[in-house]
């Protein structure tokens, strides 16, 4: 006779959320109140961005994550917009840069310097214009450097190459209503997007064409959400037609049916997915809600599980979710969110709790580097790649990022050309990149510059190595004496 399990066995079964001290909160920050269903938040292991009340134009705050505590009002916001800015996102390749869209119809990329903000920053380091009204949502690209999506209220997407200011796609003619958000897939090299007209699709950038289409994926008319995962398959939150609250999961090769749909309830805010491509766990905050619930998505039926909620007593006006590399490893944390209030910024830390003090190979596979797997031309030219991996076990060690610079040449023209036949063509037109970043560096001054580096990390590594044996040593000697066997 078998017996059917009760419970599913998963690692992330007990993950549970744990909101910080209020000393570690940043308190008496002014969150924007423009209506528009953005997170108003973004993270980065160094930097936490909020979108704030302006008078006379728009501006975000950037904090260094380690000011916590009560921020003066007079502290220096990035205030270069004429509107108020709708949405932020840091890049994934450089800690220090930032991409703004704005209700100025316009995109701008900021340099941030490496201690934060010293005084208010005005002039950005490129003025992307291209949209006719306002711009709702800016989207760096996974894994090429200095490629940026952008999508405004004009129903236009844009992808710009920030290194050269230069417009590289346009795709007018597949949006016909206002596009709710865009997900990048794991390489970059389709993304999908969640249209008011109710219709998700998925499509190719530089074709310029509609690889897939799924008409009334959501039937209600309230905002919807579509990311892609890791292995291809789109993740939506939307509404029914009774203005439920829904999830559902699709398979891009065939989106008649939904291989998943779950019903969650009937609050009318919009929910904002947070995919950890690492550990296949989706957390879901709605807006106004004062939750946050998250479920594990599986190879097997029903595909979507629900493993828990945290739950607060203040509603969110948005939230912000660090990357993995942001995280700290020895405390077994799988995520951190930062819940916007009306008037602070609270950290919430999601763990698993385990016994033991060791790193945790099956938490932390390796995670998307802050490398650029691609520059920009080689994108265009049609190659796709991975991110670069990275692992935590020597907890991540963030490296000197090199500033933004422009140089504004037409990228589209030459892109056809082979980079054996163009010269210098290994040398990025811009450098947004980190120090280790060896394809971008060119010339045996250079390299020798950077192995000299790698051998002084490897030195400084086997010293801490050697040091945290001997404090071992140390330690089991002190115990022995007061146990009076020495």
């Amino acid at each position: 006779m078998s017996f059917r399990k009760v419970v599913r066995q998963s690692k992330f079964r007990h993950v549970f959320g744990q909101p910080v001290k209020n000393d570690q909160c940043y308190e008496d920050i002014r969150v924007s109140r423009v209506t528009w269903d953005s997170t108003f938040c973004a993270v980065n292991p160094k930097f936490l961005a909020i979108i704030v009340e302006a008078s006379g134009g728009g501006a975000f705050l950037v904090l260094p994550l380690n000011k916590t505590g009560r921020i003066d009002k007079a502290y220096p916001t990035v205030c270069g917009h004429t509107g108020p800015v709708l949405d932020i996102d840091w890049c994934p390749h450089n800690d220090e840069v930032i991409a703004s869209g704005s209700e100025d119809c316009t995109v701008m990329v900021w340099q941030i310097p490496e201690n934060g903000l010293a005084s208010p920053l005005t002039e950005p380091v490129v003025v992307l214009e291209g949209h006719t009204k306002r711009v709702g949502i800016v989207t760096w690209h996974p894994t090429a450097r200095n490629v940026l999506l952008s999508a405004g209220c004009d129903n236009v997407v844009l992808i710009w190459n920030v290194g050269t200011a230069e417009e590289l796609y346009r795709l007018d003619t597949l949006h016909p209503d206002l596009i709710y958000n865009v997900s990048w897939n794991r390489n970059g090299s389709l993304f999908c997007s969640a249209c008011k007209d109710k219709s998700v699709r998925i499509i190719d950038p530089r074709r310029g064409t509609l690889v897939a289409e799924r008409e009334k994926a959501h039937e209600g008319a309230r905002p919807m959400r579509a990311i892609f995962l890791a292995d291809g398959k789109v993740f939506t939150t939307g509404f029914s037609r009774m203005s439920e609250r829904q999830l559902a999961l699709w398979d891009p090769e065939n989106l008649e049916e939904p291989m998943a749909l779950q019903e969650l309830d009937s609050s009318n805010g919009a929910l904002l997915p947070f995919y950890d491509p690492d550990t296949s766990v989706v957390y879901v905050c709605g807006k106004g809600d004062s939750s946050i619930r998250y479920f594990e998505i599986t190879d097997e039926s029903p595909y979507i599980h629900f493993l828990n909620t945290f739950t607060s007593k203040e509603p969110q006006r948005g939230m912000g979710s660090m990357p993995k590399r942001g995280l700290e490893v020895s405390k077994c944390e799988i995520a951190r969110f930062y819940k916007l209030h009306e008037r602070k910024c609270e950290p919430i830390v999601m763990t698993v709790p385990r016994k033991s003090d060791l790193f945790q190979d099956d938490l932390y596979p390796d995670t998307a580097g802050p490398e650029a797997a691609l520059e920009a031309e080689e994108w265009v030219s049609g190659r796709d790649a991975d991110p670069i991996l990275i692992s935590l076990r020597e907890a991540y060690v963030p490296s000197k990022q090199r500033d933004l610079k422009v140089s504004r040449r037409n990228v589209l023209s030459d892109s056809r050309l082979s980079s054996s036949t163009r010269p210098g063509s290994s040398i990025s037109a811009v450098a947004i990149a980190d120090a280790t970043s060896g394809g971008s560096l060119v010339g045996a001054g250079e390299a020798g510059k950077l192995e000299e580096v790698m051998q002084e990390l490897r030195e400084l590594r086997a010293m801490v190595k050697e040091q945290g044996e001997r404090i071992c040593r140390l330690e089991e000697q002190l115990g022995r004496m007061e146990n009076g066997d020495a």
